[in-house]
């Protein structure tokens, strides 16, 4: 058995990122007295940079102003996995919600994304660790064989098949070879990224670009107000247009409340064996995930590493954020075993860290972006489910366009014009969701393990498809 990994003090990832305060800039003080902008940024993760990135590529002298609580980078986008795609493996659901024309249209901009980033970087030097190797969708067990048919097949009715190839068994093994690996689909336009190095290198440039960041600086109150008011312990920031990128930590607002919801997500990392990838064939920089419904997703590093995660993960009912998602031992146990029992070459290889982190969960699995307040100057973009790198470059072009009240493709998209999916009311919510999560995590094991699912379970880890949500098995 594995020895329980050292918990990361964030993630193994921005320690890496922190050690090379180069690739950041100077430092960011929190705000200290009363201030106006032209527009204020609540959140320094993905949305709210690539937001400022934009806003200010459109009108380079706007004033935005830009408050994070922690530093930039601080929460899950400096500790995700890295996977940087545009929603091609999400097409299936994306034509349930959407329909096929809103769902093509959304797969041409977003798939965009991967390329742009990588092209972001070499232009402005922010090394990330960019690496097109392609998305590798694998089965498990037996009854995951398969189940990637449903996306060939939806993307061939819109005519992007080829965006999709199916792989062998054996055509999966000359990938990565694992003994739990069956047969799968590789998605060639995906990339993974060193998530905190794109976002340290993402708050450089802001810098440079004249976007007043200021960290250290929790918003303790904010009204939707014509201007925007956001009160911080150290002064106020009024401005005309707001946008609201929070993630996990807007769940609890009255507005989004009953539209979002928390989940738990792992990561361990291990020590470099870059000889053992080359035994198993996984030198491509693809990036691999099962094909479960509480997911594992794994992918290499420069040196040869494995960081594996596992989503869905859910410590209590979910009605807060306390540090049982930063680091809770039993998950990360759980997956250090994992990462044993699916890529065995590494099972003698030491885990160096673990960490683990909320994500925000929206009904169909999809961001959904809008304007609120009587003014229609505040602007939101949330509930990307643990599928942010590559998505929020696309929401930082739509959450511009909306502060800009630009009339233009963007605020026309599904992402938009959609009303999310709404969670059923307390006292049924929180104790539902935990039940449902627990039954779909324990049918994936037990698939995995070959095992029979029994009625209870497979009837209560469906229920959330039932219902309409675009969460849990089929």
């Amino acid at each position: 058995m594995p020895a329980v990994p050292r918990p990361a003090k964030r993630s193994w990832w921005l320690e890496e990122a922190l050690a090379r305060p180069e690739l950041a800039g100077p430092d960011a003080p929190p705000l200290r007295g009363d201030t106006t902008a032209d527009v204020v940024i609540l959140g320094g993760g993905y949305t709210g940079m690539w937001t400022a990135w934009f806003l200010k590529e459109r009108e380079p002298d706007m004033d935005v102003v830009l408050l994070e609580s922690d530093i930039c980078g601080g929460g899950p986008s400096g500790r995700n996995g890295g996977f940087c795609d545009g929603w091609w493996g999400h097409i299936g659901d994306m034509v349930r919600t959407y329909g096929e024309a809103d769902t093509l249209e959304l797969l041409m901009t977003c798939g965009r994304s991967p390329a742009e980033i990588g092209a972001w970087c070499e232009r402005h030097g922010v090394d990330a660790w960019f690496t097109q190797g392609g998305d590798l969708a694998v089965a498990t067990s037996p009854s995951a064989e398969g189940r990637w048919e449903s996306t060939i097949q939806a993307a061939r009715r819109l005519g992007v098949e080829d965006e999709y190839l199916a792989l062998t068994p054996e055509e999966v093994q000359e990938r990565c070879a694992s003994p739990a690996f069956g047969g799968g689909m590789l998605i060639a336009d995906a990339a993974n990224v060193q998530p905190a190095r794109l976002a340290r290198g993402l708050r450089k440039v802001l810098l440079e670009r004249g976007v007043r960041i200021l960290e250290g600086t929790p918003v303790t109150r904010f009204r939707a107000s014509r201007p925007a008011l956001a009160e911080t312990p150290g002064g106020t920031v009024r401005a005309g247009e707001a946008v609201i990128g929070l993630g996990a930590w807007a769940t609890w607002w009255r507005a989004f409340k009953a539209v979002l919801t928390v989940r738990g997500s792992y990561m361990v990392i291990t020590a470099p064996a870059p000889d053992r990838l080359e035994r198993m064939n996984w030198t491509g920089g693809e990036q691999v995930r099962d094909l479960r419904s509480s997911i594992h997703y794994g992918r290499t590093t420069p040196d040869g590493r494995i960081a594996l995660g596992l989503g869905g993960l859910q410590p209590d009912l979910a009605r807060r954020i306390d540090h049982r998602y930063d680091s809770e031992e039993r998950y990360a146990l759980r997956v250090a075993q994992d990462v044993a029992r699916l890529f065995p070459a590494f099972a003698d290889v030491p885990i160096e860290a673990a960490w683990g982190g909320p994500i925000n969960v929206s009904g169909f699995t999809m961001p959904f972006f809008g304007s609120m307040g009587a003014a229609g100057n505040v602007h939101y973009g949330l509930g990307f489910t643990g599928n942010g790198v590559g998505p929020s470059h696309l929401g930082g072009k739509i959450l511009t366009a909306l502060a800009t009240h630009a009339e233009d493709g963007f605020t026309r998209l599904a992402v938009v014009s959609r009303e999310p999916k709404r969670f059923p009311p307390e006292p049924i919510r929180s104790p539902g969701m935990m039940a449902a999560n627990a039954a779909i995590r324990r049918k994936d094991d037990l698939e995995d393990a070959r095992r029979r699912v029994d009625p209870l379970t497979g009837f209560v880890a469906r229920l959330p498809r039932r219902m309409g949500f675009g969460l849990g098995p089929r």
